[in-house]
């Protein structure tokens, strides 16, 4: 694999930022994962916007333009001989001195990386996922905002922890208020009396790209869309629920809890936005 850094690609054993870059002494910097399916990277421009964003959010000055990283994100899928993949786009704050003020920062660093992501078994996505609400709280939005994608992901690291230690491969993570906010690395979907609910953005969820898509798709099938506050109970007794992600995609739960989410099998609306995501992801992008 070639590793694409400030405008040159290296060898993956070779890819190599310093010991004293901010983004690995403080996770300062922000990322994005980007899919490609069929030669097209989905939604390429959102992503870019939204990196854009959460540098902008933490004052961090891109000294790229987007056409630049846009032409850096396709070569790197062509270089690797991708037409299937995940890209993890990151950009540092770049070498500082042992402290935390940015100031001492120069040369922000750009990285590409273009592989493959697998994030659950092959046969989840079939029979459906079993997920569970872990201790750890998402952040209070006022004091790091959900939408900006920081390269300082330990929040959802010690909840995916917490569920992995009980056997789960998700955890859902509540935020201060008790409200549900996001799992760890996925937006959360549930259907109700034919109505799709989704936590707002306020609550702690991230302003995914696959969340965004789904909304448009649901709309177009005249499926009834809110945004609101969405407790346990509302997860607990749904017909549907559903987890949406770069990296997860679509994937249906059948089980939260330990209760039975509808009838313990991926449902009919989940099947249909996951078959119109399926034909979206193959045209709806940048053709590399």
């Amino acid at each position: 694999m070639k590793v694409y850094i400030n405008g040159r690609f290296y060898d993956q054993a070779d890819a190599k930022v310093s010991v004293l870059d901010h983004g690995f002494l403080y996770g300062d910097g922000v990322f994005e994962g980007i899919r490609l399916y069929e030669g097209c990277i989905f939604r390429l421009e959102e992503h870019l916007e939204r990196l854009e964003y959460s540098a902008k959010a933490i004052v961090l000055d891109l000294p790229w333009s987007r056409k630049q990283i846009a032409a850096a994100t396709c070569e790197a899928c062509r270089v690797n001989g991708l037409k299937n993949g995940y890209i993890r786009l990151v950009v540092s704050r770049g070498v500082g001195s042992l402290g935390l003020s940015p100031k001492s920062c120069s040369d922000p660093q750009l990285i590409i990386i273009a592989d493959k992501i697998q994030l659950y078994p092959a046969e989840f996505y079939e029979q459906g996922l079993k997920i569970i609400t872990v201790p750890t709280r998402r952040c209070n939005p006022a004091a790091l905002p959900p939408t900006v994608k920081s390269l300082n992901y330990l929040n959802n690291i010690l909840a995916k922890i917490e569920a992995q230690n009980l056997g789960y491969h998700e955890a859902v993570m509540l935020n201060d208020q008790g409200y549900i906010a996001e799992c760890t690395g996925d937006n959360l979907f549930l259907v109700h009396k034919g109505k799709l609910l989704t936590p707002p953005f306020s609550a702690g969820a991230l302003a995914g790209i696959t969340r965004s898509a789904v909304l448009d798709i649901a709309r177009k099938l005249k499926l009834t869309v809110e945004e609101k506050n969405l407790t346990r109970y509302d997860a607990w007794i749904s017909d549907e629920c559903f987890l949406t992600g770069t990296g997860a995609e679509v994937i249906a739960v059948i089980e939260m809890d330990g209760r039975i989410i509808g009838s313990g099998k991926p449902g009919p609306v989940t099947k249909k936005i996951t078959t119109a995501f399926k034909r979206l992801v193959k045209t709806d992008g940048t053709k590399i």
